[in-house]
């Protein structure tokens, strides 16, 4: 009996050790900061959500969307985006917490995953740029005291910063489907380039409930502006002044054992400093990053776009040597494409099927304009026209969009779309323009309402309602609720999914019979995964097992 006390107590004594050394190796120190005085400063405000310190302002536009413009040195730019945005960054990390205690609802779990993510993120600052770590600093500021026991503020919001790529990396998950392309040259109807991306980055539907146009006067580098959201300073989606865009598309990844530099804050350092396709490349070769993703690069001075693919152990560059590019979710130059990784990314994922929805479109369009690209991401049928059902990965317009957005690099202007996904308004802007003011002490909209583009007519139809349907019983049956089984199959009958949702829900109530229909039903349709396909064959093996 002593000898089995001494035993727990010498593995009570160890995982104290543990988590001891991890609570050590898991802090972050903030960097150091000379000039500290912006932390005095206090914004103006003037009404209506409109708020103003010096030339920095903030305010929430008609459409929906709010509207950020900060200048000055990085702690300066961070303090002032904190102060300016607080309530949006507190509430972004009370909807990120949210949903992290809904895929983790142990509170044992959760604690093992605090102490997880620092270890993981031990050498994250040694990655990150002085300057971002100063900006982020400054806006940790303003972040919330309420989650001191997972970390310090600082600690928190720089680990955000790599969240994205910690998710598609440990579980490859379905959280990013997204889809890009650009056309120029003959392909463009002016010539000139125009770039369009949905950001299918789904964590959430408040997630994506306060998205931010952030213009950006940095003291260091050129102007840019990029669609974010409360608290974070990367790029997913962005343009400089010197008309260079970066959008993001995430690739198959190897499971890391490490961090290293955020997809997102390279992206901002390509925006930030880069003028042309070439530069862009060399801030990528010089970053090293823990996960696989593409970088969609537009450059008006080059006048074309390239795929600058890059894994973390390799580099490519596509170019198409014509004036079109399309990019999904799988890598296309020669270095990569053929690796082991990419080919099971296209034959078992959604991403090579939606690729060529999106050049079956292309071809179809003739010479492209900013209202064709707008129609292209707004599609939902797959091959040939054929409906596959609202929601499925195969198409470009999955309904799930964080956001949406349209570039024409050479003239500056950016189409922004609003809530729903990108089926409302996309909001025009003009870079020159914003970027020409010295700062704003009246609240105006400053959008370009002449050239923005209307919301999507199929918001008024039936089928947009039935869709709200089908998502509503989908949250219905993630509850454990009752379900009508009928109206979930009538509200979205071309859908996979939908089938697969009544199966498990007929599954879970011990309907086997009927439950197996379903799955048999689903297999008849078009379905998104190899991994889902599987799922699908297995339940129905099981209810063959039940029935006998």
């Amino acid at each position: 009996m002593e000898g089995i006390v001494l035993v727990i107590a010498g593995v009570f004594v160890l995982l104290l050790l543990l988590f001891a050394y991890l609570s050590l190796v898991s802090r972050t120190r903030p960097p150091e900061v000379e000039n500290k005085d912006s932390l005095q400063w206090r914004r103006t405000e003037h009404g209506n959500g409109f708020y103003s310190l010096n030339n920095n302002w903030f305010r929430k536009s008609k459409s929906g969307l709010y509207e950020l413009y900060v200048e000055g040195e990085p702690f300066e730019r961070g303090v002032v985006n904190g102060k300016l945005s607080g309530e949006l960054v507190q509430k972004q990390e009370d909807h990120f917490n949210e949903q992290i205690n809904k895929l983790v609802p142990s509170k044992f779990y959760l604690h093992f995953l605090k102490y997880f993510v620092g270890w993981f993120n031990r050498h994250l600052p040694e990655n990150i740029a002085e300057e971002y770590k100063q900006e982020i600093y400054g806006i940790s500021q303003s972040a919330s005291g309420k989650y001191h026991g997972i970390g310090s503020n600082y600690q928190r919001i720089l680990n955000y910063h790599a969240a994205h790529d910690i998710g598609h990396a440990l579980q490859n998950m379905a959280l990013v489907g997204c889809t890009s392309f650009a056309t120029w040259a003959q392909k463009s109807e002016n010539g000139e380039m125009i770039i369009g991306r949905n950001f299918d980055f789904y964590a959430g539907d408040k997630f994506a409930e306060e998205k931010i146009v952030a213009f950006f006067n940095p003291a260091q580098g050129f102007k840019f502006m990029t669609i974010t959201w409360g608290g974070f300073i990367g790029a997913v989606s962005g343009m400089n002044d010197k008309g260079l865009t970066v959008t993001i598309n995430a690739a198959k990844s190897k499971t890391p054992t490490g961090s290293a530099t955020p997809v997102s804050l390279v992206a901002r350092e390509i925006l930030q400093y880069a003028q042309n396709i070439e530069q862009a490349l060399t801030i990528a070769k010089k970053r090293k990053m823990f996960v696989s993703e593409s970088f969609l690069i537009g450059s008006a001075s080059d006048n074309k776009a390239v795929l600058i693919e890059k894994t973390p152990d390799a580099l490519d560059v596509y170019d198409p040597g014509n004036d079109w590019i399309a990019c999904a979710n799988h890598f296309q130059g020669n270095r990569l494409s053929h690796t082991k990784s990419n080919t099971a990314q296209m034959e078992e994922s959604a991403s090579l099927y939606r690729q060529k929805r999106l050049t079956e479109l292309l071809n179809e369009s003739g010479k492209n304009t900013v209202l064709k690209t707008i129609a292209i991401l707004r599609d939902q049928k797959g091959m040939n026209g054929k409906n596959i059902g609202m929601g499925n990965e195969k198409v470009i317009n999955q309904l799930i969009a964080h956001h949406s957005i349209v570039f024409e690099p050479k003239k500056l202007l950016a189409w922004v779309s609003t809530a729903p996904w990108q089926l409302g308004e996309y909001v025009a802007y003009d870079l020159e323009k914003v970027f020409e003011w010295q700062g704003m002490k009246e609240d105006r909209e400053i959008c370009e309402t002449a050239i923005s583009v209307p919301a999507d007519p199929f918001l008024r139809t039936t089928g947009f309602q039935d869709f709200l349907a089908y998502r509503k019983c989908k949250e219905q049956i993630a509850n454990n609720e009752k379900v009508d089984v009928d109206a979930l199959v009538a509200s979205n009958p071309e859908f996979y999914q939908t089938y697969v949702l009544a199966g498990d829900y007929l599954f879970r109530e011990k309907k086997f019979a009927e439950a197996l229909a379903k799955y048999q039903t689903a297999l008849t349709k078009e379905i998104a995964t190899k991994k889902e396909e599987l799922h699908i064959k297995k339940q129905v093996e099981k209810c063959k097992k039940t029935l006998k």
